[in-house]
C-alpha cells in the first residue's frame, strides 16, 4: 500500500460519536480547519456517523423501548381507559426498521452539519503516529495516507467487553449491539450484567414478551445509584416480571443440543455460581452486557509512546491533554468521568474551545446520569450513602409520584423523587428520581445545583400544576419543613 501525505489541518478528530462530532463542529465554528475520521458502517455497509451512542447504544435503545412500551400498553392498559381493541401483534422487522430510520435520519443530520461547517469527513481507519500525524487506511485496506494537524483529538469511543466464559457468536450468544437488532422475540432470554446496559435491554425485551433473567455478579443491585432508589427500582422491575439474580457469577455458556426435550432444546446452556452453589440455566438467547472498554486497540502506533493504563484508558490531565503535546483524548477513552454521551459532548466542546484559547471547564460533579428503562432512573450529585460515609450532615426530602395528579392521570404512578440537602447550609447535594420522564425532570435539579441553589430555593419556585415536576417541588417542601422543624 502506497502512502502519501496530504494537507495540514488545524485539528483532526478521530471518531464521530457524540464527543467526536461535537468537538469537530465546535472547532469548525471557531474557525479551525477540521477533519473528522470515522469507520462506522450501518447494517447496509454505508457510513453512519454518531458512533455507538447513535447506531448501537442509547438512541437505538430508546427507539426500541418506545415501541415496546406502546405494545405492552396496548396489551395491558387499554381496558382501564375504556378502549377496546382486537388482537395486538408485533412486527419485529417493522419495529427494527423504524429504529433504523431514526438512526439514519440523525446520522444524516450530523453529516449535513459537517458539510455546513466545511469539515472534511473521512471514512477510514485511523492510527495516531505521533503528536502531529495520523495514518488513515481505507476500510478495504487498499489505500493509506498520512494527515497532519497542529492538534489531534482522540474520540474513538468504546465497545462491549468480551467474556471468555461466554464467547460471542452473534447467533445465540450476542453482545449489546446485536441485542438491538434481533429478528424475533426470544421466548426465554438471559442477560449477563444488571447494570445500565443490561437493564435497558431487559426493559425492551421484557416489554415485548420475553421471559427475561438478569445474572449479576455483584451482591448489591445498582451500587452506583442511591440505594433507596435502587431498592425501589428492584421492587418495580421485579413486579414487572424481570428476574434479577444477584451474586450470580457465570462460569460458562455453551450452545445446547437441538435434540431431546423442549427444555433441553434451548439454544444456550449457562452455568453460574451463587451462594447456594452451582446452577444450570437454559435459554434461547444470551446477551453479554458486562460493561464496555475504551477503543484504544490499534488506535495508537507503539512508537508514538502515548501513555495508556493497564485497561487501555488514555492518561489525561484535567484539561483532557494526553502525554503528547497537542494531542487530547475525550469521551469513553478516559477515566475523567462516566461513559455517558453528554460527558463526551461537554469534553468535546471544552477541548475545541481550549484549542481556540477559550477556557470553560467541565463540571464533572454535576453530570446527570440516566438509565433509560421503564420507569427511568436519573440522578445528579451525591448519593445518601456517599454523603453519610463522608460524615456530611444532611437532610432528606422524598415524595412519591403516585401522590401527583399528573402521574395518576397518565397512569404512570410508580417511582419517587429524593432530594438531599446540607443540614446546615441547605445547599442541594443530590437529587435522585425514579419514574416516568425522570430523564427530563432531572434537568431542573442540574440547573438548580449549577447555581448552588438551596432546597428552599426549589421550594419557593412556582411549578405548573398538575405536572410531574410538582413532585420535585413537593420533595423540596418536605425537606424545607424538616429543616424548619429542626432549626
Amino acid at each position: 500500500m502506497a502512502k502519501k501525505h496530504t494537507n495540514l489541518y488545524d485539528v483532526i478528530v478521530i471518531g464521530a460519536g457524540p464527543a467526536g462530532y461535537s468537538s469537530a463542529i465546535r472547532c469548525a465554528q471557531l474557525g479551525l480547519k477540521t477533519a473528522c475520521i470515522d469507520s462506522w458502517c450501518d447494517h447496509k455497509g454505508k457510513r453512519s456517523l454518531g458512533g455507538t451512542y447513535l447506531n448501537a447504544g442509547c438512541v437505538a435503545s430508546i427507539a426500541l423501548l418506545e415501541s415496546a412500551k406502546i405494545y405492552h400498553s396496548l396489551n395491558h392498559n387499554l381496558k382501564q381507559h375504556g378502549i377496546q381493541a382486537g388482537s395486538i401483534t408485533v412486527d419485529i422487522a417493522q419495529m427494527m426498521q423504524r429504529k433504523n430510520n431514526i438512526v439514519e435520519t440523525l446520522s444524516q443530520q450530523i453529516a449535513d452539519s459537517f458539510a455546513e461547517h466545511k469539515i472534511d469527513c473521512i471514512q477510514a481507519e485511523a492510527k495516531l503516529l505521533n503528536e502531529r500525524q495520523v495514518e488513515i487506511t481505507s476500510l478495504n485496506k487498499t489505500a493509506a495516507s498520512i494527515l497532519e494537524a497542529k492538534h489531534i483529538i482522540l474520540a474513538s469511543g468504546s465497545s462491549p467487553i468480551d467474556l471468555s466464559c461466554a464467547p460471542i457468536d452473534n447467533e445465540f450468544i450476542i453482545d449489546s449491539t446485536m441485542a438491538l437488532n434481533l429478528g424475533a422475540v426470544p421466548k426465554r432470554l438471559a442477560i449477563i450484567g444488571a447494570g445500565v446496559i443490561g437493564l435497558e435491554l431487559a426493559s425492551i425485551w421484557n416489554r415485548l414478551g420475553a421471559e427475561t433473567i438478569l445474572l449479576e455478579a455483584q451482591e448489591s443491585f445498582l451500587s452506583l445509584t442511591d440505594q433507596q432508589i435502587a431498592r425501589e427500582a428492584y421492587r418495580i422491575y421485579t413486579e414487572q416480571g424481570l428476574e434479577l439474580r444477584l451474586g450470580a457469577r457465570v462460569i460458562s455458556a455453551k450452545k445446547g443440543s437441538k435434540k431431546a426435550s423442549l427444555e433441553r432444546s434451548r439454544k444456550v446452556t449457562i452455568e453460574y455460581q451463587d451462594s447456594d452453589g452451582t446452577h444450570a440455566l437454559r435459554v434461547d438467547k444470551l446477551i453479554v452486557a458486562s460493561g464496555r472498554k475504551p477503543n484504544t486497540e490499534n488506535l495508537v502506533a507503539a512508537e508514538a509512546d502515548l501513555l495508556l493504563d493497564e485497561n487501555g484508558y488514555v492518561h489525561v490531565d484535567e484539561n483532557c491533554r494526553t502525554t503528547l503535546p497537542g494531542v487530547y483524548a475525550i469521551g469513553d477513552l478516559t477515566l475523567l468521568g462516566p461513559m455517558i454521551a453528554h460527558k463526551g459532548i461537554e469534553e468535546g466542546l471544552f477541548v475545541a474551545e481550549q484549542i481556540a484559547g477559550i477556557h470553560n471547564p467541565v463540571n464533572y460533579g454535576l453530570l446527570p446520569s440516566v438509565i433509560f428503562t421503564d420507569p427511568e432512573i436519573a440522578w445528579v450529585g451525591q448519593t445518601e450513602q456517599a454523603l453519610r460515609a463522608m460524615g456530611e450532615p444532611i437532610k432528606i426530602g422524598t415524595y412519591q409520584l403516585s401522590a401527583t395528579a399528573r402521574a395518576q392521570a397518565i397512569g404512570q404512578t410508580e417511582g419517587m423523587v429524593k432530594i438531599i440537602a446540607h443540614a446546615e447550609t441547605d445547599v442541594l447535594l443530590g437529587v435522585h428520581i425514579i419514574g416516568t420522564q425522570a430523564s427530563e425532570l432531572i434537568a431542573e435539579a442540574v440547573l438548580a445545583m449549577e447555581f448552588s441553589a438551596s432546597s428552599e430555593d426549589l421550594a419557593r419556585t412556582i411549578h405548573a400544576h398538575p405536572t410531574l415536576a410538582k413532585a420535585l417541588h413537593a420533595a423540596a417542601l418536605a425537606l424545607k419543613t424538616q429543616l424548619r422543624f429542626n432549626s
